[in-house]
């Protein structure tokens, strides 16, 4: 009988509940297709990527169809771009992204992530062209993701590398202008980024990774917010233990997708990533789960402890159903992406003070918030200086995705549309940071690092 519950409740999380498989991620080692000759290294870039993905989009279509399990994108993550280019004599990357999206559009896959760069500790040849190619390779591709690390808490922050990605967001907000800045919706800025995270924009196949691997990416909010509201009123040690059961099932459903997606593929499998992952629809929505434990609104006070709670119970439910878990693995909480996270902004519950408290405790960090056009370069780089030290101290993995929208303002909004959602346009903090940004440099990693 158990047996057949178990089916019907999946079937509701699908169909009542929003659940669904938010990506199957290819990872694909690129380190071998390094070249002198820039020309022969896309070349094999393009060759490799389509001869690995060509079938990624079919088996994940036909595995949807056949267990009746939404698998919203297909998408492909490559070898830090900035480690295969530097063989060449290029001084522009631009190229290399457009081979990317070239091989992205062949293969069918939603977006490609690992025009990236890992410059935590400084930069070498490769990571200071590709960081400038950043701004015009987004808006000249479709499908490319960005992604830059700056700090771990192993070497601390690279102040210089900080410095340097206030400008090439403000470069990439102004050359995607006509699209309300979408550019910066796919450049993410790290501290300790993983090598195998399955979700953009901040994808990249590490290399410290196998040669090729499926990761798969989960998704849940709905199912977690209709398990809390039958556990109304009952004490926190219910709703960690509601969740962490909820977690348990989702995650159980993942595993399944992602054995039979490696096995068809031929592929081997690499990590589920846990993330509850939201999006723009009502119902689907990691704020309104905040709000399910007993908030008025998502980022009133207490939204910080019942976010901490809600991180950890997910990683605890999911580790128990899966041998292998990576990737980011928690709660989400990007503005633009998530219904009830919109509507606390839109109501004054929420800014960006408490955005960066609650980043302390959640998978990533300031993630898909637009703030006004005219915010200057170096209040960008301290945004982002204040949540590398938030990873760097915390030993954990914190981002900002963070939009200047040109020509827009406070009170207004922008539409990017599907996953990526509405942004309402938020505040800034009006004094400045620029001497203390143009000191560069690096801030030390902090003592309780030393662990060797």
């Amino acid at each position: 009988m158990s047996y057949y519950n178990n089916i019907l409740e999946t079937i509701r999380m699908i169909e009542k509940e929003k659940f669904d498989i938010r990506t199957i991620t290819m990872g694909i080692s690129l380190l071998d297709c390094a070249s002198h000759d820039g020309a022969v290294a896309r070349k094999k870039i393009y060759d490799k990527i389509c001869r690995l993905a060509e079938n990624i989009v079919k088996v994940g279509e036909d595995i949807e169809s056949e267990y009746g399990i939404p698998i919203i994108n297909k998408r492909i993550s490559v070898t830090p771009i900035s480690l295969v280019a530097q063989a060449s004599d290029d001084t522009s990357y631009v190229s290399y992204a457009k081979v990317l999206d070239e091989a992205a559009k062949t293969v069918g896959v939603n977006f490609i992530g690992g025009f990236t760069s890992l410059a935590q500790k400084g930069y070498t040849k490769g990571d200071r062209i590709l960081i400038n190619s950043i701004p015009e390779a987004l808006a000249v591709t479709d499908r490319v993701c960005s992604s830059v690390n700056v700090a771990s808490s192993k070497t601390g922050i690279n102040m210089d590398a900080v410095r340097d990605m206030g400008r090439i967001m403000k470069e990439a907000a102004y050359l995607t202008r006509d699209r309300d800045s979408i550019g910066c919706a796919k450049l993410v800025v790290f501290s300790n980024a993983v090598e195998d995270n399955p979700f953009m924009a901040g994808a990249f196949h590490g290399p410290g990774e196998s040669e090729n691997y499926i990761n798969l990416g989960i998704s849940g909010p709905g199912v977690v917010k209709a398990a809390l509201e039958k556990v109304k009123g009952q004490s926190f040690d219910e709703v960690a233990n509601t969740i962490k059961n909820t977690a348990f099932k989702i995650t159980k459903a993942g595993q399944l997708v992602a054995l039979e997606a490696s096995k068809r593929l031929g592929v081997p499998f690499g990590i589920i990533d846990l993330s509850l992952a939201p999006t723009p629809a009502v119902g689907d929505s990691v704020g309104r789960i905040l709000e399910e434990m007993g908030l008025e609104a998502c980022g009133t006070h207490g939204t910080t402890a019942a976010l901490a709670l809600l991180n950890d119970a997910v990683k605890k439910g999911g580790i128990m159903a899966s041998s292998h878990v990576g990737g980011l693995s928690g709660a989400f909480i990007p503005v633009s992406e998530d219904e009830g996270m919109i509507d606390s902004v839109r109501k004054g519950a929420i800014t960006l003070d408490k955005l960066e408290a609650m980043t302390c405790v959640c998978s990533v960090g300031l993630d898909m918030i637009a703030v006004p056009g005219d915010t200057s370069e170096s209040t960008l780089s301290a945004m982002i200086a204040d949540e590398m030290a938030i990873g760097m101290i915390n030993n954990k993995t914190t981002a900002t995705r963070i939009i200047p929208v040109h020509g827009k303002g406070v009170g207004e909004e922008v539409e990017f549309g599907g996953l990526l959602g509405t942004a309402p346009i938020m505040p800034v903090n009006k004094f400045s940071s620029k001497e203390f940004i143009e000191r560069g440099g690096r801030i030390p990693a902090p003592v309780h690092s030393f662990k060797n």
